[in-house]
């Protein structure tokens, strides 16, 4: 991003609203914790009145907090009534089967308090979540039953987008099965599946998520087609199937480990498999793609050794691994991916 220029003379004018943006994210935030969109998609558009008494908002900022919606293009006004964009309609109403604020949810919860300290992070390269604190990461979201619901409702929000333009662009004519590693609930297996009917599909993930994988399967009507793997994927071997997906898996791992589930996934591929990983893929040049590159101080954030990367340094661990082919493709938004053929 570079400063606006006025003839000769550069002004401050993006340096300014890059470094407040934190004020409109809140401000999104707060608004989808507060159910917002959702009482506006079930009651209809209301006053600011009205809305801060249903919501419980105090007088004082509630037509400032709404307006300011309007102003960043959640909320639309007219005659003083707030109504639902056609946008957050669709996808900010916990009621909308297209409903992508878990992820959200889980940002404004976890990940907004967390940034504070990514200058911490810069100067030492440690994470600034729960493992600061001596919990592990994994063992406090798999053992408390009500945080990995919201965790794997949020992997369901990051993977629709990914997964219908997955649906529609990969040839899934020509193979019979697939498994989705990490999983969480299923949501990528349940919308491959859904549009590719001759499909049988999986997942694989920890015990703890095949209750959530198996009701989440049956709410979309295909318990008869998707089966649930359990297990770790670096203790036990991967699930055999024509196709494997890795989506945003990778980027939790070091080298290391990225190069390890590879080569699993090779392995348990027949010949002429395909491993598909999707990720928010860095440009090759690292200057275009910011949500990646900011994906990737996430990682510093969340994790050991985690890091995102380019649709090159991907084709090169896949080759490496012994794939023949490895070609990368656009998705949707920020993702891309990356297919490997065995």
């Amino acid at each position: 991003m570079t400063a606006t220029a006025t003839g000769d003379q550069a002004t401050p004018d993006a340096i300014m609203q890059l470094g407040f943006a934190f004020w409109g994210s809140k401000a999104l935030l707060s608004a989808v914790e507060l159910g917002l969109f959702t009482e506006l998609a079930r009651g209809g558009p209301r006053d600011a009145a009205g809305l801060a008494a249903c919501l419980g908002l105090h007088a004082r900022g509630a037509r400032d907090f709404l307006d300011a919606l309007v102003a960043l293009g959640m909320l639309e006004r007219e005659a003083g009534r707030y109504a639902n964009t056609p946008a957050t309609a669709l996808y900010l109403d916990r009621g909308s089967p297209g409903y992508l604020g878990g992820m959200l949810e889980m940002a404004n919860a976890r990940l907004y308090p967390f940034w504070g300290s990514l200058t911490e992070a810069l100067r030492t390269g440690a994470p600034q979540n729960e493992v600061k604190h001596g919990r592990d990461l994994f063992g406090a979201l798999y053992g408390d039953p009500e945080r990995l619901r919201g965790f794997a409702a949020a992997m369901t929000a990051l993977s629709l987008a990914p997964a219908r333009a997955m649906a529609a662009a990969f040839p899934w004519e020509r193979h019979r099965s697939f498994v989705d590693i990490g999983c969480a609930e299923g949501g990528l297996p349940a919308q491959i599946a859904r549009v590719h009917p001759h499909l049988a599909g999986g997942g694989f993930d920890l015990p703890a998520l095949r209750p959530l994988f198996e009701a989440h399967a049956a709410a979309q009507g295909l318990a008869g087609r998707l089966a649930f793997h359990a297990g770790d994927f670096f203790a036990d071997p991967l699930p055999r199937a024509d196709v494997l997906v890795m989506g945003h898996v990778l980027h939790d791992w070091d080298l290391e480990r990225k190069l390890l589930l590879i080569g699993k996934a090779h392995a348990a591929l027949p010949p002429g498999g395909a491993l598909i990983v999707y990720e928010t893929l860095i440009d090759d040049n690292r200057r275009a793609n910011a949500f990646g590159l900011l994906m990737s101080l996430n990682m510093l954030i969340e994790t050991p050794g985690g890091f995102d990367f380019t649709a090159a340094d991907c084709i090169g661990w896949m080759r490496q691994a012994g794939f023949r082919e490895a070609a990368a493709h656009p998705l949707t938004g920020a993702d891309s991916m990356v297919i490997g053929l065995k």
